[in-house]
Protein backbone atom coordinates (compact mmCIF):
# COMPACT_ATOMS: atom_id res chain seq x y z
CA UNK A 1 0.00 0.00 0.00
CA UNK A 2 1.61 3.49 -0.84
CA UNK A 3 1.76 5.60 1.92
CA UNK A 4 2.50 9.06 2.27
CA UNK A 5 6.56 8.58 2.54
CA UNK A 6 6.72 6.72 -0.38
CA UNK A 7 4.74 8.83 -2.21
CA UNK A 8 7.53 11.85 -1.48
CA UNK A 9 10.40 9.57 -2.44
CA UNK A 10 9.00 9.04 -5.33
CA UNK A 11 7.70 12.49 -6.16
CA UNK A 12 11.53 13.46 -5.22
CA UNK A 13 12.67 10.71 -8.23
CA UNK A 14 10.23 12.96 -10.53
CA UNK A 15 11.58 15.73 -9.57
CA UNK A 16 15.20 14.40 -10.38
CA UNK A 17 14.39 13.36 -13.46
CA UNK A 18 12.39 16.47 -13.99
CA UNK A 19 16.02 18.31 -13.46
CA UNK A 20 17.61 15.66 -15.71
CA UNK A 21 15.62 16.23 -18.73
CA UNK A 22 16.07 20.14 -18.61
CA UNK A 23 19.75 19.48 -18.85
CA UNK A 24 20.03 17.42 -21.32
CA UNK A 25 17.54 19.83 -23.50
CA UNK A 26 19.76 22.82 -22.41
CA UNK A 27 22.88 20.46 -23.32
CA UNK A 28 21.23 20.22 -27.16
CA UNK A 29 20.72 24.40 -27.60
CA UNK A 30 24.11 25.49 -29.16
CA UNK A 31 25.27 28.73 -27.75
CA UNK A 32 28.00 28.81 -30.56
CA UNK A 33 30.39 27.07 -29.35
CA UNK A 34 30.63 23.40 -31.05
CA UNK A 35 29.65 20.45 -28.39
CA UNK A 36 29.45 16.95 -28.69
CA UNK A 37 25.71 16.74 -27.12
CA UNK A 38 24.57 19.09 -30.00
CA UNK A 39 24.10 15.87 -31.84
CA UNK A 40 22.97 13.87 -29.23
CA UNK A 41 20.25 11.46 -29.59
CA UNK A 42 20.85 11.28 -33.46
CA UNK A 43 20.00 8.23 -35.07
CA UNK A 44 21.85 7.18 -38.15
CA UNK A 45 21.14 4.10 -40.35
CA UNK A 46 23.74 1.41 -39.61
CA UNK A 47 23.13 -1.94 -41.57
CA UNK A 48 19.35 -1.68 -41.36
CA UNK A 49 19.01 -0.26 -37.96
CA UNK A 50 18.29 2.55 -36.29
CA UNK A 51 21.68 3.68 -34.23
CA UNK A 52 22.88 6.00 -31.87
CA UNK A 53 25.34 8.49 -33.60
CA UNK A 54 27.79 8.21 -30.74
CA UNK A 55 27.62 4.36 -30.89
CA UNK A 56 29.42 4.30 -34.79
CA UNK A 57 31.66 7.32 -34.71
CA UNK A 58 33.74 9.16 -32.02
CA UNK A 59 32.77 13.10 -31.77
CA UNK A 60 35.08 15.62 -30.67
CA UNK A 61 35.95 19.60 -30.49
CA UNK A 62 38.98 19.73 -32.04
CA UNK A 63 38.34 23.39 -31.36
CA UNK A 64 35.31 25.89 -30.34
CA UNK A 65 33.86 26.08 -33.82
CA UNK A 66 34.34 22.37 -35.05
CA UNK A 67 32.81 18.90 -34.84
CA UNK A 68 34.84 16.20 -35.70
CA UNK A 69 32.78 12.75 -36.89
CA UNK A 70 35.60 9.67 -36.89
CA UNK A 71 33.34 6.78 -37.56
CA UNK A 72 35.07 3.19 -36.73
CA UNK A 73 33.50 1.93 -40.44
CA UNK A 74 34.50 4.63 -43.86
CA UNK A 75 31.36 2.89 -45.45
CA UNK A 76 29.64 5.20 -42.39
CA UNK A 77 30.62 8.73 -43.34
CA UNK A 78 28.15 9.03 -46.41
CA UNK A 79 24.72 8.31 -43.57
CA UNK A 80 26.49 9.94 -41.11
CA UNK A 81 26.42 13.04 -43.26
CA UNK A 82 22.45 11.84 -44.24
CA UNK A 83 21.46 11.86 -40.37
CA UNK A 84 22.80 15.35 -40.09
CA UNK A 85 21.32 16.79 -42.74
CA UNK A 86 17.89 15.15 -42.13
CA UNK A 87 18.21 16.42 -38.53
CA UNK A 88 17.85 19.92 -39.52
CA UNK A 89 20.20 21.51 -36.90
CA UNK A 90 21.03 24.35 -39.25
CA UNK A 91 24.26 22.69 -39.68
CA UNK A 92 26.41 21.65 -43.09
CA UNK A 93 28.68 18.26 -42.83
CA UNK A 94 31.55 18.43 -44.62
CA UNK A 95 32.87 14.71 -45.36
CA UNK A 96 36.51 14.73 -46.15
CA UNK A 97 37.09 10.92 -47.06
CA UNK A 98 38.00 9.97 -43.16
CA UNK A 99 36.09 12.67 -40.68
CA UNK A 100 32.83 14.39 -41.05
CA UNK A 101 33.53 17.73 -40.02
CA UNK A 102 30.46 20.56 -39.07
CA UNK A 103 31.71 24.31 -38.66
CA UNK A 104 30.06 25.76 -36.19
CA UNK A 105 28.45 29.55 -37.31
CA UNK A 106 28.38 32.28 -35.10
CA UNK A 107 25.75 33.18 -33.67
CA UNK A 108 23.56 36.34 -34.58
CA UNK A 109 22.17 38.74 -31.92
CA UNK A 110 18.69 37.94 -33.18
CA UNK A 111 19.32 33.93 -33.23
CA UNK A 112 20.68 34.39 -29.33
CA UNK A 113 17.50 35.90 -28.20
CA UNK A 114 15.68 33.11 -29.74
CA UNK A 115 17.27 30.85 -28.30
CA UNK A 116 17.06 32.36 -24.65
CA UNK A 117 13.78 32.35 -25.27
CA UNK A 118 13.91 28.93 -26.15
CA UNK A 119 15.55 28.42 -23.65
CA UNK A 120 13.20 30.00 -21.04
CA UNK A 121 10.53 27.86 -22.59
CA UNK A 122 12.30 24.60 -21.80
CA UNK A 123 11.98 25.96 -18.17
CA UNK A 124 8.81 26.70 -17.70
CA UNK A 125 7.75 23.54 -18.92
CA UNK A 126 9.89 21.93 -16.01
CA UNK A 127 8.36 23.84 -13.24
CA UNK A 128 5.15 22.82 -14.97
CA UNK A 129 6.50 19.67 -14.58
CA UNK A 130 7.41 20.47 -10.74
CA UNK A 131 4.00 21.86 -10.28
CA UNK A 132 2.13 18.93 -11.03
CA UNK A 133 4.07 16.58 -9.04
CA UNK A 134 3.21 18.89 -6.35
CA UNK A 135 -0.35 18.93 -7.13
CA UNK A 136 -0.21 14.76 -6.93
CA UNK A 137 1.40 14.92 -3.55
CA UNK A 138 -0.54 17.29 -2.01
CA UNK A 139 -4.06 15.57 -3.01
CA UNK A 140 -2.30 12.26 -1.87
CA UNK A 141 -1.66 13.67 1.31
CA UNK A 142 -5.05 15.48 2.12
CA UNK A 143 -7.05 11.91 1.19
CA UNK A 144 -4.81 10.26 3.58
CA UNK A 145 -5.71 12.74 6.02
CA UNK A 146 -9.07 12.49 5.41
CA UNK A 147 -8.54 9.05 5.82
CA UNK A 148 -7.34 8.62 9.28
CA UNK A 149 -3.69 10.50 9.25
CA UNK A 150 -3.41 13.09 12.38
CA UNK A 151 -3.61 16.40 10.45
CA UNK A 152 -0.90 18.16 12.12
CA UNK A 153 2.02 15.50 10.28
CA UNK A 154 -0.41 16.18 7.50
CA UNK A 155 -0.06 19.74 6.93
CA UNK A 156 4.05 19.18 8.16
CA UNK A 157 4.05 16.77 4.83
CA UNK A 158 2.24 19.31 3.17
CA UNK A 159 5.12 22.30 3.71
CA UNK A 160 8.21 19.66 3.09
CA UNK A 161 6.94 19.37 -0.54
CA UNK A 162 6.38 22.76 -0.71
CA UNK A 163 9.77 23.15 0.50
CA UNK A 164 11.38 20.45 -2.31
CA UNK A 165 9.41 21.85 -5.09
CA UNK A 166 11.03 25.55 -3.93
CA UNK A 167 14.35 24.15 -3.99
CA UNK A 168 13.89 22.55 -7.29
CA UNK A 169 12.41 25.81 -8.73
CA UNK A 170 15.87 27.46 -7.75
CA UNK A 171 17.56 24.76 -9.55
CA UNK A 172 15.70 25.11 -12.22
CA UNK A 173 16.35 28.73 -12.38
CA UNK A 174 20.27 28.72 -12.16
CA UNK A 175 20.00 25.94 -14.69
CA UNK A 176 18.63 29.19 -16.61
CA UNK A 177 20.43 31.54 -15.77
CA UNK A 178 23.95 29.71 -16.62
CA UNK A 179 22.40 28.80 -19.87
CA UNK A 180 21.08 32.44 -20.71
CA UNK A 181 24.86 33.84 -19.85
CA UNK A 182 26.29 31.19 -22.14
CA UNK A 183 24.13 32.23 -25.07
CA UNK A 184 24.36 36.03 -24.66
CA UNK A 185 28.52 35.40 -24.07
CA UNK A 186 29.94 36.68 -27.53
Amino acid sequence: METIESTLATGKDLFDKTIDHLGNELAKIRAGKASPAMLKGLMVDYYGNATQLNQVANISTPDARTLSIQPWEKNMLSPIEQCIFQANLGLTPMNDGEFVRIMIPPLTEERRKSLVKQTKSLAEDAKISLRNGRHKMIDFIKKEVKDGYPEDSGKKKESEVDAMVRDYTSKIEAMLVAKEKDIMTV
